[in-house]
């Protein structure tokens, strides 16, 4: 097999037959360097007809909000890559996971590099998680990791994490790009090699992105976070990537003393405390892949103190914020650049969704006019000339809000085509409305 010469991105991955000074993926500047490549000789097209089909195997069934989120449950030989802030519960997650294969038959291996057994067993008694085929392992060694596992077998193995383990062949200390990617690619052949489900575990950065290169996201073959909000306890599994399933599901769970507690009905415990009369709170039903869940926006309009006006987004985009300003102000007339405006999702989740738009905008104007809404839901997406855009699974949020006992709702449809007209009908209309012709 002959060898060539390449240049490489070490964040990204991204590969050229030329040097650059920055990758022309990912934008980032000194990560290209020299590397050697093989050659695959003899490798020939095949028509997919010829190709045997592979045989469906069974998935391993843990946790149920896990399962939700891997798409019925962890593929042997699938390699999941999971993120969270320090504290969020991500070992103490993934022990229970082990603890559920090992209480149902099967073998599960935690490999632990930053504490010990001793502090493993203390956690596993605290949260009920001891069971004879849960083995625990403190290495630091891939090369040492494969080859346990190589003689264990186990079904599940947790790499906890990714960061603070490293091969000797490789120049450089853990948490180090070509150790990351390098050990990431060992742990990734051997869950293919084995047939075992694997678990990295990998520390994020300031900006919340999992740290080291990017390459290894593209290598997994799921990509999940562990987000929460500690004033409540709360904890969300999200999906970003899943080459098994469906992607942007989440998992929620509760974070105690006896571990993390499945939440079978997260909409109860969101809106748990909730007032619906009071000006600038409105109830807007999120869709988390095929889950619809109630979440409470509330807004707060207040004068200006400095110039320009502070703007203030927590669970939702900033950017999009002062889109949605700049529609109130030029179609509605709300004056809204003297004002300081603060946009808040109650419970610490992030809404990524477009729907949101017109939960947000009757926040921001109920908070103006100091007008409640009484109880109202409200989605829709809201385009730059003031009209509502109709946004998916519409059925499955009027059902949500219906089961929680919503009978006013707001949403694009005959009755409200334009921003002015949703607002109007929940007694929210504006002195000046103006129509794009």
């Amino acid at each position: 097999m002959a060898t060539r010469t390449e240049f490489g991105c070490t964040e990204c991955g991204f590969s050229s037959g030329r040097w650059t000074g920055f990758c022309p993926q990912c934008k980032a500047a000194g990560t290209v360097q020299r590397r050697s490549a093989a050659s695959p000789d003899g490798s020939v097209p095949r028509a997919i007809t010829e190709v045997a089909p592979v045989a469906t195997t069974a998935r391993l069934s843990t946790i149920s909000e896990v399962d939700r989120v891997l798409g019925g449950g962890f593929v042997p030989g699938g390699v999941v890559l999971l993120g969270g802030e320090p504290g969020v519960g991500k070992s103490t997650l993934l022990l229970q996971v082990g603890a559920a294969i090992a209480h149902t038959g099967g073998r599960a291996l935690i490999v632990t590099a930053e504490e010990s057994v001793d502090q493993v067993r203390l956690r596993a008694e605290r949260i009920g998680a001891v069971a004879p085929s849960l083995s625990v392992l403190a290495e630091a060694d891939v090369d040492r990791i494969v080859a346990v596992a190589e003689d264990l077998q186990p079904d599940l193995v947790v790499i906890d994490s990714i960061q603070t383990v490293a091969t000797r062949d490789v120049e450089g200390s853990a948490g180090g790009v070509a150790q990351v990617r390098e050990s990431g690619n060992r742990l990734v052949a051997m869950a293919k090699r084995l047939g075992c489900a694997t678990i990295l575990v990998g520390h994020v950065t300031k900006e919340g992105a999992i740290a080291g290169p990017r390459v290894l996201e593209h290598t997994v073959d799921v990509v999940a976070y562990l987000e929460g909000d500690d004033g409540r306890g709360l904890r969300f599994l999200r999906g970003l990537k899943n080459r098994f399933g469906p992607v942007h599901q989440l998992g929620f769970f509760e974070m105690t003393e006896a571990g993390m507690l499945e939440v079978p009905d997260p909409t109860q415990v969101l809106l748990s405390g909730w007032s619906g009369d009071l000006p600038g709170s409105v109830v807007f039903p999120a869709l988390e892949g095929r889950r619809p869940v109630l979440v409470e926006v509330q807004a707060l309009v207040a004068g200006a103190t400095t110039t320009p006006a502070r703007r203030s987004a927590k669970g939702f985009e900033v950017t999009r914020l002062h889109q949605l300003l700049a529609v109130l102000d030029r179609h509605l007339g709300c004056g809204l650049a003297s004002h300081d405006v603060y946009v808040s999702v109650v419970g610490g989740i992030r809404v990524r969704e477009p729907a949101i738009d017109l939960a947000v905008a009757v926040a921001v104007v109920s908070s103006l006019l100091g007008r409640p809404v009484n109880g109202t839901a409200a989605w829709g997406e809201v385009g730059l000339t003031g009209e509502l855009r109709a946004v998916g699974q519409s059925a499955w949020r009027r059902e949500e809000a219906a089961r929680l006992g919503f009978t006013s709702i707001v949403a694009p449809g005959a009755d409200a085509t334009h921003i002015g007209e949703a607002l109007a009908r929940i007694g929210l209309a504006m002195e000046r409305t103006v129509r794009s012709a």
